[in-house]
């Protein structure tokens, strides 16, 4: 096993042990590259949502948001070029086990011979990465739909609504947070690629002739975004997409790629998608979906600037970049031979949990009183855990390797004088606090 291997290996062990990612259905063996985000997962994923979020409604101008149905008339999927053979992949199918391969994949070996069960293979043909089902009761007469394999579909299908609606003019982006799912052929890397996954996308509308430069604009925010939380530079890197590997929609592409253990991989799109999307719904819908400029009297139809970040990618990034081994582990204060410690280096902002309660010792009943009525002060305002199990060195350390901020330690001073220990995950530093001003100094450290 190699060291990148070794490291994707204690990264996923760390996700299943300290909760944060579990294997989907993992009772009945596991369901193939589904994931479920366990108490301290969802912690980190709606933290950079909120992020994410925020940055585009709060921090920039003339952003409004979307939330469309997963559920779509097959209609759009028809618009949008999705039920065409631009978003199949090529693929043989095995008669015996009816494993499905990409035809690209099997170029070492015999052509024709399943490499899992040695099956005669069928000649290649074309499989849609859509997922479909059906509605109605019966579904012999029901009619097919899918499941949406991208966000920003909802968003251009609503693009008059929100128009209207909120008397928006050019330039104006709308962003939207939500599921989507694709039937990948090869899954893999934990939660890199998966087939249902989360996505956090930006349409901004510009005129035509301002996409280049608001194109340049949306590539260095983004790239702000990433570095504001804290992921080290040397592992993010733009990439311009040639013409031959852009996605077909895309009149130019540039992805935001990160450094992972497995290689660089991209984690968020960026695209001038010109006036494909809206053109393409006019022309199927029948519905006039370009912009009149009063002030110009000129009608056309808006070209798109999309940034479309995975959340599932951006979350393993995160923790990726976060985690840190230290070997003979961090406190120096024995001369005996200390295990390696994990310290989860989250940005402040991500960190599943903010601040853990610890009594110095779990056999005196008053520090455990004293304990429990400083975790219930600070629970109404950021997510905290109450922690009394194993000796305090041992508590630092499982705080540690989940990323909590400070670790808030209760002991007999505490009984004399209400003042408690704050300790800095990342420094080690501790200094006496006042109960009282205790919630104060948390916010105020987190707020900088």
């Amino acid at each position: 096993m190699n060291k990148t291997e070794n490291l994707m290996d204690k990264i996923i062990s760390l996700c299943k042990r300290r909760g944060f990612v579990f294997q989907s259905s993992e009772i009945y063996g596991g369901f193939g590259s589904c994931y479920d985000f366990g108490p301290l997962g969802v912690e980190i994923k709606n933290n950079i949502k909120k992020s994410w979020w925020n940055e585009m409604i709060k921090l920039h101008e003339n952003i409004v948001g979307l939330d469309a149905s997963v559920l779509m008339s097959p209609e759009v999927w028809k618009a949008s070029g999705h039920l065409a053979a631009g978003f199949s992949d090529l693929l043989v199918e095995c008669k015996d086990c009816h494993k499905r391969f990409k035809s690209d994949e099997l170029k070492e070996g015999p052509k024709d011979t399943c490499p899992e069960c040695g099956g005669k293979l069928t000649e290649s043909k074309l499989f849609n990465l859509m997922m479909k089902t059906f509605v109605g009761p019966v579904e012999e007469t029901a009619s097919p739909v899918y499941l949406r394999a991208e966000t920003c579909q909802g968003i251009y299908v609503n693009f008059l609504n929100v128009l209207d609606s909120m008397r928006l003019k050019i330039p104006f982006g709308i962003c939207q947070i939500g599921k989507a799912f694709r039937n990948e052929i090869n899954p893999g890397n934990f939660i890199y690629r998966i087939r249902e996954f989360e996505q956090m996308e930006l349409q901004w509308f510009c005129h035509p002739k301002d996409a280049d430069k608001f194109f340049d604009y949306w590539k260095e925010e983004r790239m702000k975004w990433y570095e504001k939380l804290g992921v080290k530079k040397e592992n993010l890197r733009l990439v311009e997409v040639p013409k031959e590997k852009r996605a077909h929609y895309a009149k130019r592409q540039i992805d935001i790629e990160y450094k992972f253990p497995f290689g660089w991989r991209e984690v968020e799109g960026i695209h001038n998608r010109g006036d494909w999307d809206l053109s393409n719904h006019a022309k199927h819908s029948g519905k006039d979906l370009k912009y009149f400029d009063e002030s110009t009297k000129e009608k056309y139809f808006p070209h798109i600037i999309e940034t479309s970040v995975g959340v599932d990618r951006s979350f393993l990034m995160f923790i990726a970049d976060a985690y840190e081994e230290i070997s003979g582990g961090r406190t120096k204060t024995t001369e005996s031979k200390k295990e390696t410690e994990v310290v989860l280096k989250l940005n402040k902002g991500l960190a599943p949990v903010k601040a853990a309660v610890l009594p110095l010792v779990k056999n005196k009943e008053e520090l455990v009183k004293k304990a429990k009525e400083v975790y219930l002060m600070l629970k109404p305002y950021f997510v905290s855990q109450y922690d009394e199990a194993g000796s305090i060195g041992r508590r630092y350390r499982r705080q540690d390797e989940i990323g909590t901020i400070f670790c808030i330690t209760v002991d007999f001073q505490t009984l004399e004088d209400n003042t408690v220990t704050l300790r800095d995950r990342d420094t080690m530093t501790q200094a006496r606090v006042k109960i009282e001003e205790l919630k104060e100094d948390i916010q105020k450290i987190l707020n900088k």
